[in-house]
């Protein structure tokens, strides 16, 4: 019997946690190369900046060669493939071949994890991706907390051999993935033409890349404040992360999650505000981190929930999941650079809280209009205003209350109803048995009542006027 798409979603997100606990607990500021640095008595910065370097190439250019999703597999199984023969260097003496095998490792192990991007749209409905997103996130880093243990406290070499353990194991399973599947395609209420999916991409790129500078900055000047403290670092540092995560994921879906995104900034100020005021022992960076990864938790569901329920809207996903995931490692690289300033002029903890504060003020400023657009794009999805997800009656009710100096008559209400599903021209014509000319001719009297120049002002106008 043919597995079913429950099925491949369960393999799917079981085979990305592996090769992502690989990613966290290795290349990506991983603490087992960390601890194999140290202990080689080798500098870091060099090696770090490499791996988020090639990661961050690796994401973005990955969709440019994807097409179809059994191109998507082999990029996945070749990518880790790739990244085990790269690993190997690192079980002996530090050489060349260390930087040189990271850069290798990171690009093609960032490929693979953009490709999913393909089987997360092709196995996981879209409202239900926020929960595999969860799930993904949660899984790698309970694997990569379990690691780090062992690389911090017992031996970098047995941790590097789970972290490889883990990218084997999911090389193993990525063949038993279906490649002769595509996806669903986008319903005509869920699908919106190509330019309407740019400029929400650039807000969030922006968005994404502004308050993961605060990320890089935790890495190389709150971590490093706290690295006497190793045991507790070890076991404790990812848990507020994974405890937002597994809140997130089980919140109501009518919850207005977008008002927990200004709690993660919040948090993120509260952080930085504690680090410069307390001290350096174990109960200081209790507080200090769970502001800081919780926060982390809340704004990472966020965007990757984001980007899944963009995927439908472009054909293809690969380019839409990696460029989104390069936003945040892009983010992180310039909070790195400027953490690793920070710390060579002695910065005082002051001036570093100045600076997180000021990068969250600039987020403040983004996140409205980034609201707006993704508004206009992911109608249904579970951290926006959901117009589809209401009754008959508070839909009619919206269009009721809302003041205009005219008033529109019904053929015009049964239009705008049909605007607000998300409709295209065309899909409307088909269903108010009209030509698309007419849709047009009510289309251009609607905007006129309400005075508006675009579908997106319309919409924008209406929803800021729904009924609870």
């Amino acid at each position: 019997m043919k597995p079913g798409k429950t099925s491949w979603r369960i393999k799917s997100v079981s085979i990305f946690s592996f090769l992502f606990s690989y990613m966290l607990s290795f290349v990506f500021e991983g603490q087992v190369l960390y601890s194999l640095l140290k202990d080689s008595g080798l500098k870091a910065d060099s090696y770090i900046v490499t791996g988020i370097v090639a990661t961050c190439i690796g994401l973005f250019s990955c969709g440019f060669f994807i097409k179809t999703l059994r191109m998507a597999k082999s990029i996945m199984a070749g990518g880790m493939l790739v990244s085990l023969a790269a690993t190997l260097p690192f079980f002996f003496a530090p050489s060349a071949l260390w930087l040189a095998a990271l850069g290798v490792t990171g690009f093609s192990a960032s490929c693979a994890i953009a490709a999913w991007g393909y089987f997360l749209k092709a196995f996981t409905p879209r409202d239900e991706r926020i929960h595999s997103c969860a799930d993904v996130l949660i899984a790698s880093n309970i694997l990569m907390t379990l690691i780090n243990v062992v690389a911090m406290n017992i031996s970098p070499l047995i941790g590097l051999a789970l972290s490889t353990s883990c990218l084997f194991i999911g090389t193993l399973l990525v063949w038993r993935l279906p490649a002769d599947e595509t996806p669903a395609p986008a319903t005509t209420a869920e699908r919106n033409s190509p330019g309407d999916l740019k400029k929400p991409m650039i807000l969030l790129f922006l968005f994404v890349s502004i308050i993961t500078v605060n990320s890089g900055l935790m890495y190389q000047v709150i971590n490093p404040a706290f690295a006497h403290l190793t045991g507790l670092v070890s076991g404790y540092w990812a848990i507020p992360y994974i405890i937002a995560l597994v809140v997130m994921r089980n919140l109501p879906a009518k919850t207005n999650r977008s008002l927990i995104l200004y709690l993660g900034m919040v948090m993120i100020m509260g952080a930085f505000i504690s680090f410069m005021l307390m001290g350096r022992g174990a109960a200081d960076y209790l507080v200090i981190n769970t502001l800081m990864l919780g926060a982390c938790g809340i704004f990472d569901l966020f965007w990757w929930s984001i980007l899944g329920g963009m995927l439908d809207y472009a054909k293809n996903p690969v380019k839409v999941f990696g460029i989104g995931l390069s936003a945040n490692v892009f983010g992180v690289l310039c909070g790195g650079i400027l953490g690793l300033g920070v710390t060579s002029i002695a910065l005082p903890d002051a001036q570093v809280t100045v600076i997180a504060l000021t990068v969250v003020c600039v987020t403040l400023v983004l996140l409205p209009p980034l609201n707006r657009q993704l508004v206009m794009l992911l109608k249904n999805h579970v951290y926006l205003t959901a117009y589809s997800g209401m009754s008959e009656k508070q839909q009619s009710s919206i269009i009721q209350h809302t003041e205009i100096l005219v008033p529109l008559t019904q053929r015009e209400k049964d239009v705008l109803l049909q605007v607000l599903t998300g409709k295209s021209n065309k899909a409307i014509a088909e269903v108010l048995f009209v030509s698309e000319n007419t849709v047009k001719s009510h289309l251009k009297n609607i905007y006129a009542k309400y005075d508006v120049n675009s579908r997106s002002e319309l919409i924008s106008f209406i929803l800021k006027n729904r009924i609870p």
